[in-house]
């Protein structure tokens, strides 16, 4: 689910703690969405990683649905690093924009709308490639003072280039 409220901040500007805690939870929550851009740009297991639960599910199904692909829900912080870092490393680069990031806090949990775009280059040969706009929808939770996701959705809104290529 999108986030679609009215307003950004809900901490009141006449009370300074809270809204300072407000503003660094919101930091905190995208920035978990930069970490997982960043790692698989970067091929960095650490980073990427960093921005997971443990128990973290990652959903590529309704963007792959556009281009005719099915692929499985994956599930487990170590299953998603190694079949995403594993896909790409030594095969395809990328780089990732993120954008609009819209967020929910309910207490130790929060939902993020984002659009992310994604560019994939096959690393021998530039001129195959796929690049994607992606709205993401993402469940996180707190882990002391930073933000992990815990369900990732990616959507598609639209693609250009050859993602079979990419993607398989």
């Amino acid at each position: 689910m999108f986030v679609t409220e009215t307003h950004a901040v809900t901490a009141p500007a006449d009370n300074p703690t809270a809204l300072l805690a407000e503003l660094r939870d919101r930091t905190e929550i995208v920035d978990a969405l930069y970490r997982f851009a960043l790692g698989q740009d970067l091929k960095d297991k650490e980073l990427f990683a960093s921005s997971f639960a443990e128990d973290a599910e990652l959903d590529f199904r309704p963007a792959a649905a556009k281009w005719g692909a099915a692929p499985p829900v994956m599930a487990g912080r170590e299953t998603i690093v190694t079949t995403v870092l594993g896909l790409f490393t030594g095969r395809v680069d990328t780089t990732h924009q993120v954008t609009n990031p819209r967020i929910a806090i309910d207490g130790d949990t929060a939902r993020l709308s984002a659009l992310v775009e994604a560019q994939h280059l096959l690393s021998a040969d530039h001129s195959t490639y796929a690049l994607l706009k992606n709205p993401y929808e993402v469940d996180l939770v707190r882990d002391g003072a930073r933000w992990l996701m815990r369900r990732v959705v990616i959507h598609n809104t639209w693609f250009t280039g050859e993602p079979t290529a990419i993607f398989g």
